[in-house]
C-alpha cells in the first residue's frame, strides 16, 4: 500500500464516522423570524453624535480606526485629518 493510498483510507475512514453519526434531515416547516419591534427601529434611527465634536466646534469624523478628524466642523475638505 502506498502512503497515498493509505492516507485516502484514513481519509475515508474519517468521513465515514462523521456520517454515521450525522442526525437525518429536517423535514419540518421553515422557521419563521418574529416581527420587529417599532420602538427599536425608531430607537436606531436617531443620530448618535459625539459630544465633544460639537463643543470643540471640531468634525468628529471617526475613521475606521477610531480616531477622529481635527479639521473644523463643516470643512471644505475632501478628505479628513485624523489624530
Amino acid at each position: 500500500m502506498s502512503k497515498e493510498a493509505a492516507l485516502r483510507a484514513m481519509r475515508e475512514a474519517r468521513y465515514a464516522e462523521r456520517t454515521a453519526g450525522a442526525t437525518p434531515a429536517r423535514t419540518g416547516t421553515p422557521a419563521v423570524r418574529p416581527p420587529a419591534r417599532p420602538a427599536a427601529a425608531e430607537a436606531a434611527a436617531e443620530p448618535v453624535e459625539s459630544p465633544t465634536a460639537d463643543a470643540d466646534g471640531l468634525c468628529g469624523h471617526r475613521s475606521m480606526n477610531g480616531r477622529t478628524c481635527t479639521r473644523e466642523q463643516g470643512h471644505a475638505a475632501k478628505s479628513h485629518r485624523y489624530s
